[in-house]
């Protein structure tokens, strides 16, 4: 097998002197050819003006998933219909797209990488695709994406957590986003109430949509190979979500989750937490607002609980109490549906302890 490089993984795919060879060999040719011609038969002759080298840098989080059954599953666990539009992130060199363009109308391929983008592009003629594809060479988290039915990406690692956001606070409906995640990462947006893994982007996330684990994934599928496992979870947004300001809740979730295995009542008897809330809140003095502040924690039972163990239920309603009472937690106008993409960029610190 090809090793990869400490630092990243070097394909090598050779030219002959009439055609050139476009695509990276997946594992099984790799294999068949070993096994029919030898070591020498994996690259042919150099010819020094037509040989091209590719680099996958694992700091990018370019990890190559080369196991077609996963693949197969991934999409057929999607759910495509033949008249969707499907968002790919990251698409790399293309082996998950092309099994998208066989399943769908259209793909929306995502890329920063423009040599990956030259690839993708090689591969994706060869297969007569062109005109059922868009691709688009800009940085996910910055770039306005078009109009899609579904999102399946294989997630760079790096972006997981504010892309994720992206989707699920963006202002354009899907259906469902499959997502290949670093397997801890998809435990902790995965986690309930009292699991260990709880912590705020579980909490964000689930406001909005539900999240389902599809799979596992051992990192030996991956070219190069990661440190890590991954998993697949589908990402399904709710009919129906909760008529809450959504800057404030978010707000509200980070000053509660800031230590979310202390009690409600000794985080919000912290001085500076108080402090910051009277800036915006409060007229009256200190020990006023602090004893108000407590009240309302008693008023709803909440002084003694953890939010670690709370769900978004009795959040919400701890929220509403605040609000009530005249405490907010954001001191801004009602979030409006054309900036909800602006969160997605602050959710890049959401991995809570």
């Amino acid at each position: 097998m090809l090793r990869p490089h400490k630092n990243l993984c070097r394909f090598i795919y050779g030219l002959s002197h009439h055609q050139s060879l476009h695509c990276i060999r997946s594992a099984s040719t790799y294999q068949h050819n070993q096994r029919n011609h030898g070591a020498k038969g994996n690259v042919r002759k150099k010819d020094e003006n037509e040989e091209a080298h590719l680099y996958f840098y694992k700091s990018r989080g370019q990890h190559i998933l080369m196991n077609q059954r996963i693949l197969d599953s991934i999409v057929r666990k999607s759910a495509i219909l033949r008249t969707d539009t499907v968002l790919e992130i990251g698409p790399g060199t293309g082996n998950l797209t092309l099994k998208l363009l066989e399943a769908s109308q259209k793909v929306i391929a995502v890329e920063i990488d423009k040599r990956m983008v030259e690839v993708l592009h090689r591969r994706v003629a060869e297969h007569q695709y062109e005109d059922r594809i868009c691709v688009i060479c800009q940085d996910a988290l910055k770039c306005e994406f078009p109009r899609f039915d579904l999102v399946v990406a294989n997630i760079p690692y790096g972006i997981s957590s504010p892309l994720v956001a992206k989707l699920v606070y963006g202002t354009i409906p899907f259906r469902s986003a499959t997502l290949l995640l670093q397997k801890e990462f998809a435990r902790r947006l995965l986690a309930d109430p009292g699991d260990s893994e709880y912590n705020r982007l579980a909490v964000n996330v689930k406001l909005v949509a539900d999240v389902e684990h599809v799979m596992d994934v051992s990192k030996r599928d991956f070219v190069p190979c990661p440190k890590v496992d991954s998993s697949v979870v589908i990402i399904r947004p709710k009919k129906e979500v909760p008529d809450v300001n959504l800057e404030e809740w978010r707000a509200f979730t980070r000053t509660c989750f800031g230590k979310k295995n202390k009690t409600l009542g000794a985080t919000f008897k912290q001085k500076k937490k108080l402090m910051d809330l009277m800036h915006s809140n409060s007229e009256n003095g200190y020990n006023s607002f602090k004893e108000m502040v407590i009240q309302v924690l008693k008023s709803g039972d909440f002084e003694d609980k953890r939010p670690v163990k709370l769900c978004n239920d009795e959040l919400l309603h701890l929220l509403a109490l605040f609000n009530q009472a005249g405490v907010y937690f954001h001191d801004g106008s009602k979030l409006q549906d054309a900036e909800r993409g602006v969160l997605a960029h602050a959710y890049s610190s959401e991995l809570e302890e």
